[in-house]
């Protein structure tokens, strides 16, 4: 049998994790010839399809052999790196991240599926957040699943869809296509975390000895999404802290979206932010950690401050321990994964209640928040350490099974309005 092959697009590394084992799987398995490629992409706040170099040199970092597109971060006409994907001539293109206005015009998914076939896993592990459906007739009648995690176009143009949570498959069913291609095995980006915090090291960016502390904050600060980033709130007061506090390390740990969003939304001016990053980063008990590893970064902290949402719910799972969640007043409602991970917490409003709790867990430890922790678990891993296994199975199913390889998606065939073309959604700004 000639190999399955099986492409990785490399664009949003950060959620790596989301894929690696899926992709180790495949490389081990002669039915399998994976392939990662490394790209470039233009996010929120950013002017030009840049940082394939940041995406190259983590593929580097962790020894994985990958291809580079369009290195020299080619305007949005260059077809290069299409033309290095269709001679590629993968069985599979395998996607950790929906928000196509990100990719270069040449490689968006409609230009893929009309030679391979798209296969989705989320780059998050949770569903964290009831976001109200957005468009009229878009989702379930009576759910508060957001059009958005089940209506973009690639989730109408994959032929292969592997979601975290049951409220999602269902919601697929609403659509024209159903969900009999839309598979629940929960997150293999949970499972890799777990792993890697069982089988790895921990890592501090900060030299001596010290209370070790990591800050992550989100990226949204509007009531009209999500409304749970604070740093534009208590950067002042976590700059102070940290002066007064020379014996707690602390590492910044952004969202990758933080600084874009900040100055895009016009949060903070550019000069504003400039002069907050260059005080923070002359302190000798701080940091700013992008690129790392943060399962190790878990690993080696004391405490976790964050305002949500992701880390909410895996810094728990990871290490069995709290964070400290700092409640932006008015944030969304969470779901009930939500609301767990909430609840296996810390919750603080004020930055008087975070240093109280700072202070508490220096001096006496983290309380024990274990039928918590144990309870988010069991809510979000229904086959513990056998997500990436079983979505590698049913990729081989899909392509070898009895009927043979799946057809390709006819996207002519596709009449629904994708979620990022409906009026009033943001422009691609190309």
């Amino acid at each position: 049998m000639v190999p399955i092959k099986v492409v990785f697009l490399g664009l949003y590394f950060e959620a790596w994790d989301a894929l690696d084992e899926i992709y180790q799987i495949m490389a081990k398995d002669p039915r399998f010839e994976p392939i990662v490629v490394s790209m470039p992409r233009k996010l929120t706040g950013q002017l030009a399809y840049a940082q394939e170099d940041k995406s190259h040199a983590f593929f580097e970092g962790l020894g994985i052999p990958h291809i580079r597109l369009n290195t020299g971060g080619s305007e949005s006409s260059n077809r290069d790196g299409l033309t290095v994907l269709k001679d590629l001539a993968p069985d599979y293109v395998f996607v950790n991240y929906p928000w196509q206005r990100n990719y270069q015009p040449a490689v968006r998914f409609d230009e893929l599926v009309q030679f391979t076939r798209l296969a989705y896993i989320p780059y998050f592990s949770l569903v964290m957040v009831d976001e109200p459906d957005d468009e009229p007739g878009g989702g379930q009648q009576g759910s508060l699943v957001a059009t958005h995690l089940f209506k973009q176009r690639l989730h109408q143009l994959s032929s292969l869809v592997f979601t975290q949570d049951k409220l999602v498959l269902d919601a697929y069913e609403s659509t024209d296509r159903g969900n009999s291609h839309v598979h629940f095995f929960g997150s293999p980006k949970i499972d890799y975390l777990r792993k890697e915090a069982k089988e790895g090291s921990a890592s501090w960016p900060i030299k001596g000895k010290g209370f070790k502390m990591v800050w992550a904050p989100h990226h949204s600060y509007s009531p009209h999404w999500l409304n749970f980033g604070t740093f534009s709130k208590i950067k002042d007061q976590m700059l102070d802290f940290a002066r007064a506090n020379p014996e707690i390390q602390i590492v910044l740990r952004p969202h990758p979206f933080l600084w874009g969003t900040l100055t895009d939304r016009k949060v903070l001016l550019v000069e504003e932010l400039t002069s907050w990053r260059s005080d923070w980063d002359e302190l000798d008990n701080t940091s700013v950690d992008e690129d790392g590893s943060y399962a190790e970064l878990f690993l080696a902290t004391d405490v976790l401050v964050t305002d949500g949402i992701s880390f909410l719910g895996e810094y728990p799972l990871v290490t069995g321990k709290p964070t400290i969640f700092f409640e932006n007043e008015g944030h969304w409602q969470f779901t009930k994964i939500g609301e767990l991970a909430a609840d296996a917490s810390i919750r603080v409003k004020t930055f008087d209640q975070l240093e109280a709790a700072i202070f508490e867990a220096r001096e006496s430890g983290l309380p024990a928040k274990t039928p918590a922790i144990t309870r988010l678990l069991e809510a979000s891993a229904p086959f513990p350490g056998e997500a990436a296994k079983l979505i590698v199975a049913q990729v081989f199913e899909d392509f070898a099974g009895p009927g043979g390889p799946s057809p390709l998606i006819d996207k002519s065939k596709i009449k629904e309005i994708a979620w990022e073309l409906t009026p009033g959604r943001e422009p691609f700004e190309d």
